[in-house]
């Protein structure tokens, strides 16, 4: 007799954070960003995939995934670091990248922290033309 396993509708999923979509990502960042974490390991948050297997999985060519590791990790949301292979012939050769997903939480508060500097300025540079323009009529 075989026992029926009971469904399990959180079985093979991963956690995505609903606050990604603040962050202005393109649908091709979203694309690799969502792979990455799913293959990332729970605990230490790395995976180390080739720029062609996340490609293959996403519909983009290894191009472009390159492109889009880049964008990601400029805007902090992951890390890279190059790692290498021995062969059996005992030569070195480069392996895949790994990957670090980075806290989300760190990487949100790096992001609103971010647009308050830039809502300052914004501030700042409005006080300054409104100046520049009232003592400009000053004049005249």
């Amino acid at each position: 007799m075989s026992r029926q396993q009971k469904y399990n509708p959180y079985r093979n999923t991963f956690p995505f954070p609903n606050e990604i979509f603040l962050l202005g990502l393109c649908p091709g960042e979203l694309a690799v960003y969502s792979y990455l974490l799913c293959c990332a390991n729970r605990k230490t948050g790395q995976c180390w995939p080739s720029y062609k297997t996340i490609g293959r999985a996403v519909g983009l060519s290894p191009n472009t995934v390159r492109k889009y590791v880049c964008e990601l990790v400029d805007k902090g949301l992951v890390h890279t670091e190059n790692t290498s292979v021995m062969t059996k012939s005992g030569h070195k050769r480069n392996g895949n990248l790994m990957y670090t997903i980075l806290p989300f939480k760190t990487v949100l508060d790096d992001h609103y922290r971010h647009q308050l500097v830039a809502a300052k300025l914004a501030n700042t540079q409005r006080k300054w033309s409104r100046k520049a323009k009232g003592s400009a009529e000053a004049r005249f």
